[in-house]
């Protein structure tokens, strides 16, 4: 008799993992592969985030910590709070998590019950939908469009019949990297409180803007939960390591919730970390340089043949429209990556019902990188 296979476990891929396989596929065969499917810095972490690593293991116990994480770290986060927006957190209702990944998984288990219906955004980060399902909860997609900016608006909240108990928003959002302006955002909020939804703010490109400075839901709403992340500003992707600002009424289940599921967050990453915070200037060049892989990729794009291309204020992705190209965009990331070697990700990752018409490019990478991919894709367009 066969064994049992639990049914949470046949969720989606996460689709972006299945391009870098076929990308490394192509790299160990011996093919060149220019990335641009994958949403992370082509820069190793901080130098002084490196030394301060070095110092830990030198001197340092690596063992746990406490489940929220370590006090020194903790406090850090709250000044960073104070210096970059201006907004008192408590730094006892800041959580040290694994990696965003992880403060997804404790807030959607805090804050809602099985069954429960929860909005999100699609286009939109695949892992929302895929963790929800897991868990049992209901993802409630919102189609969103160049119309609305790729991002959710009070209006659509207003009309949700049931309503949800939760909504998830990213800004900037991953595949758009379109943002939510003050007022939007506050809209929402106001939208949220009157129906008693709980907002979840997915803040983990704040600091990678190209224009306007992002705004932080924990200026406006102490009910909310804040998610970020070292991973993409900071430049600490492998080192699996991001924070939660919570409510009061949700700090002690997650503390608990932490305790059960992951005792703690990686501790040499807390101990590294710790210097992150005093890196701006290296930090900031990284900005500088995906700004300008930004808009050298906007300025190219259309004469390869992509449109609707999003407006990419912030984080370092563009969302573009293929459907003069083809009717299914997982094939067409197969043909570019065989005919150019370029790796981008189709949009059926973000969006189920649409995404078979759209791609996204990811221009995290040096702007060697990105010019010669463009090249790349405009010389292939002209030969169809």
């Amino acid at each position: 008799m066969a064994l049992k296979v639990a049914g949470r476990a046949a969720i989606a891929p996460f689709i972006v993992m299945e391009v870098m396989r076929a990308a490394a596929e192509r790299e160990a065969a011996g093919g060149e592969v220019l990335h641009l499917e994958v949403g992370q810095p082509g820069t190793s972490a901080p130098s002084a985030v490196l030394a301060a690593a070095h110092r830990a293991l030198d001197k340092d116990v690596i063992g746990y910590t406490l489940a929220l994480g370590i006090d020194p770290l903790r406090e850090a986060i709250a000044r960073h709070y104070r210096a970059t927006y201006g907004v008192d957190v408590p730094a006892r209702r800041v959580v040290v998590t694994t990696g965003s990944s992880g403060g997804f998984l404790l807030s959607f288990v805090a804050a809602f019950d099985v069954g429960d219906r929860v909005a999100i955004a699609e286009p939109g980060y695949p892992c929302y939908r895929n963790i929800l399902a897991t868990l049992g909860l209901v993802p409630v997609g919102l189609p969103v469009d160049g119309s609305t900016n790729f991002q959710p608006t009070a209006a659509m909240i207003e009309a949700l019949d049931p309503p949800v108990a939760g909504l998830i928003v990213a800004s900037p959002s991953n595949p758009t990297g379109t943002m939510l302006d003050r007022a939007a955002l506050a809209a929402l909020i106001a939208a949220c409180r009157a129906r008693g939804i709980r907002l979840i703010s997915d803040e983990i490109y704040h600091g990678i803007t190209h224009g306007t400075a992002a705004t932080t839901a924990a200026a406006l709403d102490a009910d909310a939960v804040v998610v970020n992340s070292f991973s993409k500003y900071f430049s600490m992707t492998g080192w699996r390591l991001g924070w939660l600002v919570v409510p009061d009424d949700l700090l002690k289940p997650i503390e608990r919730l932490a305790q059960n599921l992951f005792i703690s967050p990686p501790t040499l990453s807390q101990r590294a970390a710790l210097a992150a915070f005093d890196c701006r200037a290296e930090l900031d060049a990284n900005v500088a340089r995906y700004r300008v892989n930004r808009d050298r990729l906007l300025a190219a794009l259309p004469d390869a043949g992509f449109t609707g291309l999003s407006r990419a204020e912030g984080a370092f992705y563009v969302y573009a429209d293929v459907s003069r190209l083809t009717n299914d965009s997982e094939e067409l990331c197969r043909t570019l990556l065989a005919e150019t070697g370029v790796a981008i990700t189709p949009g059926i990752d973000f969006d189920p019902a649409r995404g078979h018409r759209w791609v996204r490019f990811s221009f995290a990478g040096t702007t060697a990188t990105v010019d010669e991919a463009a090249r790349r894709l405009v010389a292939w367009h002209r030969k169809r």
